[in-house]
């Protein structure tokens, strides 16, 4: 089985470390999450996989190879770029040519999106809106069909139709042909869905790397009158809480107690995007 393996990888930017040796191996057949705030090292890591940046220690290994400057491993990885590819192309003739360097590149899989999304294959690529130009870009990347697909905020500037849209036909493709996706996203909650496995990044260090299902049965929230939280809560550890007037949530390690909550409070299900701020709000 292919398997994309960082180890240790660590990126100086002079004081700034971006990454803080961060090891960790994707797998063909899951949907990762990459989380983190701004800043955190997300993008970063993706340009080093992507070898538009070269790791300050460390390296990123396919099936045991640096992927580093090494053309068969990067024809099996694909990142949604960051600019515009062939800007002064028009869409048809960006996917001709981007179909020349990658031999698994489906053209047809390509215009049929472009027709879904409304995307005219006449338009000039530069004259493209943020969402159109986002569009464009995920288009290539899912039609790529690479074992190792990167989406670095694959909805930007899309509408919620298009948002939609692009889940579903994200969810048809991986059915069919269920590769490695990695979504960095900031919409987590709108995500989440999708995700069966999540990676949190937060100063550039690995925080958390473990099943959605792990994640989610760290704890429980207790949501309720400020007072009653506090008592019931009492003696547990907690990851955080957030106060609304004199209504309080609290974001509690464990897994519930047996007996019925008291009257006024309400038990639930972590949120995903509900634990991620309070992990990363330090």
């Amino acid at each position: 089985m292919n398997k994309l393996t960082y180890e240790n990888v660590t990126m100086r930017f002079g004081d700034v470390t971006a990454l803080d040796h961060v090891s960790l191996t994707l797998e063909p057949g899951h949907i990762y999450g990459l989380l983190g705030r701004n800043g955190a090292g997300k993008s970063t890591l993706l340009s080093v996989t992507a070898n538009w940046r070269h790791a300050t220690e460390g390296d990123v290994l396919l099936n045991g190879e640096s992927v580093w400057e090494n053309t068969r491993a990067q024809q099996q990885i694909v990142c949604m770029s960051d600019g515009n590819l062939f800007p002064t192309m028009r869409v048809k003739n960006g996917l001709l040519w981007y179909s020349r360097f990658r031999s698994g590149f489906d053209m047809e899989q390509a215009l049929r999106l472009c027709e879904k999304f409304e995307l005219s294959l006449k338009a000039k690529i530069q004259s493209l809106s943020t969402g159109y130009a986002t569009i464009f870009k995920l288009i290539v990347a899912m039609a790529s069909q690479c074992p190792f697909t990167f989406y670095d905020e694959p909805v930007l500037g899309l509408d919620a139709n298009h948002r939609d849209l692009f889940y579903r036909e994200l969810m048809e493709d991986f059915a069919k042909n269920p590769r490695c996706v990695v979504i960095s996203t900031h919409l987590i909650e709108e995500c989440s869905a999708l995700l069966d496995h999540i990676i949190v990044i937060n100063k550039g260090k690995l925080m958390l790397n473990e099943p959605v299902e792990d994640t989610l049965s760290r704890g429980y929230t207790v949501s309720g009158p400020a007072g009653a939280v506090d008592a019931f809560t009492a003696g547990k550890k907690l990851f955080g809480t957030q106060n609304l007037g004199g209504l309080k949530t609290a974001y509690v390690q464990g897994t519930p107690d047996q007996e019925k909550a008291p009257d006024g409070l309400e038990i639930s299900a972590l949120d995903l995007q509900q634990l991620f701020i309070q992990l990363t709000n330090v």
